[in-house]
């Protein structure tokens, strides 16, 4: 307010109740005649010598204030006006926040709207609606939000009215050009004006109506988009909090969309077909950091819905399989999460090929580094130097095959990241993989077999779990851990039916903890876990939790569990005194949780601590920290997603050539084949139903011709991932043949 419109002294103003900064700075600047006017009549009763106000008076952005203080030392306390008794028209120029335009186009209007331009040619009135939608991100809440100045300020509900956005802007898509113009220069006027203070929940709304922009899909654009998406990465970490909840509410569609859209810009920006569409990557190094951080939003978004809103596989952007991400890896460890950024910092966008090869680069590395000092020392004592030193050497005897495996694996820890040869004693032959295969496959077979004793088969969930017998030396779990860090190391995929949950624990914590009583392989576990590996349990766990009549009558239960070891049944208290302690309504999800982490933590804690430090001795490496458990788990296992046509591609003939009538029947055969089938074929081949991390190519498939009778089967060379052929005369014949073949596989034509 000027001095020439203040009817009182600046001394007075100390009597004035605060402004508050932020009201003033948000919104658009808006002319106040009903103010102006109401000053002048208040100069002139002021020089009338009138000592009472005939006209309501409010200041801008008073909150929570019923009742004005006198505003001069002779109003008397009598005439003080309440901000109740203000007309609306005075009340509405100065709100604390910005006023949302009212916008009453309906969704079914605008559709009409849109259908009419198609018809006559004559978009304007469409053109309007964009032109003054997009103008200002309190002109995108006037259009969108479900009621304009409700407050919404909760993650479950943005307020937005998602189904008219998607309908505004899958018809933007086919405005003309003109109309698509006027749209995205809003959004740069909208992107450049200058805001103070905090977001409100409004500006968020508008982030996320912009950000569902489809035109995002063109480089001509990606200068706005880059702009948008700096600002939406930003925002505070509670504003980001609210959008990913939002996000989370879209259809998967739309989400699909919006993760798609983020990937091509980061490809796009990293390897441009046309550089000189977009500007220098000097001057926008900011903008894949940017996109990056917006992408993690989506990934939290699907990560915390359950089930997921789609497959964590598709934030993997499959161009940075082709960049230095060694480089990368490197600078993340020497700087961590800090101010630099790396993609390793967001690892839902690296590829499982990624960090596999980062893992094993990292072991290599690390192994490069003792081979090269041991050489030295040998070089430096004027000792014979044995090449044997490069390479993790083990000798078996295949009748005492778990025993042997176990007492090199123990001789030599130092070695286990060296590159793996196997030689079985008495048998002459070098190790070109097929050794390895062999007795990786032979040693998981035997230990895990029921009759081993290690591991227990539950046929309900078609998994192994740890046997929770107490002995005094776990050492046979440590070989198992071992054998799947060496697994991962040399690129053999393992049949190993672990839970999911495994692969939880084994990255609880994903790096060895220095020390050594630190506990390991506890993790927070729920009633989904206990679900993949006892589902009758996890079922009647469940309905204790629903159940809505009286636990501790009907039930009768304790904070007891009972188990049975080696034929005996022994009692465990779930917490001290749990004998005594009934289950109750009240403390029933305590129950249930406990048990559950008795069952899946505290019952087999030893067996999997070793199993953790196995496997950990062998993988040691801060990449771990990038993987998810269901990276690890295809890392060990490999990936459940067949694809024959792939394999067709990519397979190795012996004997045989791709055009051969025989091959040609095989062919026709395996791709009409159901799913089970085909993975009984891959397992009857391979020794897996599983294929590597790195596709069907890694595989190295093989079908060789064999010159025996018609009459006989196929027959399969795991070790080699090569099945044998005789020259069937017919497809019926070799349907026959090769399905007795794989539907029986199990002890039976394998060598």
């Amino acid at each position: 307010m000027s001095e020439n419109n203040c009817p009182f002294e600046e001394r007075d103003r100390d009597r004035l109740p605060p402004i508050l900064n932020h009201s003033l700075d948000r919104g658009p600047k808006l002319p106040f005649p009903s103010y102006g006017s109401f000053i002048s009549t208040l100069n002139h009763k002021r020089e009338s010598g009138s000592h009472s106000l005939s006209s309501p008076f409010l200041l801008p952005a008073v909150k929570q204030v019923r009742e004005l203080p006198p505003i001069c030392p002779d109003v008397r306390q009598k005439h003080r006006i309440s901000i109740d008794v203000l007309p609306p028209e005075v009340k509405a120029r100065f709100v604390s926040e910005p006023i949302i335009p009212i916008r009453t186009k309906t969704p079914k209007e605008f559709q009409d709207d849109v259908e009419r331009a198609t018809i006559s040619g004559d978009w304007k009135q469409v053109h309007d609606f964009y032109l003054t939608t997009f103008d200002s991100f309190l002109e995108l809440n006037g259009a969108f939000k479900k009621e304009a100045n409700a407050p919404f300020n909760t993650i479950e509900d943005s307020g937005i009215n998602i189904k008219f956005v998607n309908i505004v802007y899958d018809a933007l898509l086919h405005t003309p050009a003109d109309t698509q113009k006027s749209v995205l220069k809003g959004i740069i006027n909208s992107l450049l004006r200058e805001w103070k203070g905090p977001r409100t929940k409004d500006d968020l709304r508008a982030y996320f109506v912009l950000v569902q922009n489809p035109q995002y899909t063109s480089p001509a654009t990606y200068v706005i988009y880059a702009h948008l998406l700096r600002q939406i990465a930003a925002l505070a970490e509670a504003d980001h909090h609210f959008l990913m909840h939002w996000f989370k509410k879209l259809p998967q569609k739309r989400f699909k969309q919006l993760v798609e859209r983020l990937q091509l810009f980061i490809t796009t920006r990293l390897f441009p077909a046309k550089p000189e569409e977009l500007p220098p990557m000097a001057k926008c190094s900011w903008w894949i950091p940017s996109a990056t951080k917006v992408l993690s939003l989506l990934n939290a978004a699907n990560s915390i819905s359950s089930p997921p809103i789609i497959p964590f596989t598709d934030f993997y952007n499959l161009t940075l399989d082709h960049i230095d991400f060694m480089e990368d890896y490197h600078t993340w460890q020497a700087h961590g999460n800090s101010n630099r950024f790396t993609f390793c910092q967001f690892p839902f966008i690296l590829s499982t090929v990624v960090k596999k090869a980062i893992i094993q680069r990292d072991s290599e590395q690390q192994m490069i580094s003792m081979a090269r000092q041991t050489l030295v020392d040998k070089v430096s004592r004027r000792q014979r130097v044995d090449m044997s030193l490069l390479f993790l050497n083990i000798k078996v005897r295949r009748l005492q095959l778990v025993s042997d495996s176990l007492d090199e694996l123990s001789r030599k820890r130092a070695d286990l990241k060296k590159k793996l040869k196997v030689t079985f004693v008495g048998e002459a032959g070098l190790d070109m993989g097929g050794l390895t295969k062999e007795w990786f496959l032979l040693l998981i077979r035997q230990i895990f077999h029921t009759d081993y004793g290690m591991f227990t088969y539950v046929k309900e969930s078609h998994c192994h779990w740890f046997s929770s017998w107490k002995c005094d030396n776990y050492s046979e779990f440590r070989l198992v851990g071992a054998l799947m860090g060496l697994a991962v190391y040399n690129s053999i995929t393992l049949d190993i039916r672990f839970p999911p949950c495994v692969y939880k624990k084994l990255l609880t914590p994903p790096i060895v903890p220095c020390d050594i009583d630190t506990p390991v392989g506890m993790a927070t576990l729920t009633l989904d876990d206990l679900q993949q590996i006892m589902p009758d349990l996890a079922h009647g766990l469940g309905e204790l939790l629903s159940y809505e009549g009286n636990v501790e009558e009907d039930f009768y239960t304790t904070f007891q569990v009972f188990q049975e070891e080696l034929g005996v049944v022994k009692s465990y208290n779930l917490k001290p005194g749990g004998d005594k302690i009934p289950v109750t309504n009240l403390n029933r999800k305590e129950y249930v949780q406990l048990y559950i982490d008795f069952l899946l933590n505290k019952s087999i804690y030893r067996q999997f601590a070793a199993f953790y430090h196995g496997f950990h001795s062998v993988c040691a490496s801060n990449a771990l920290m990038l993987l998810r458990p269901e990276e690890v788990e295809i890392l060990v296992c490999g990936s459940p997603n067949l694809d024959m046509g792939s394999l067709q591609r990519v397979v190795q003939y012996e004997g045989y050539s791709k055009t051969d009538p025989t091959i040609r029947a095989f062919w026709d055969v395996v791709l009409a084949f159901p799913l089970e089938l085909q993975k009984k074929l891959l397992h009857f081949t391979t020794g897996s139903d599983r294929v590597p991390v790195g596709g069907m190519a890694d595989l190295n498939f093989k079908i060789s011709k064999i010159d025996v009778s018609t009459d006989w089967l196929p027959v399969s060379h795991t070790c080699f991932n090569q099945i044998c052929l005789p020259p069937y005369k017919s497809k019926k014949e070799l349907r026959q043949k090769l399905t007795i073949a794989i539907s029986n596989a199990e002890g039976f034509g394998l060598e």
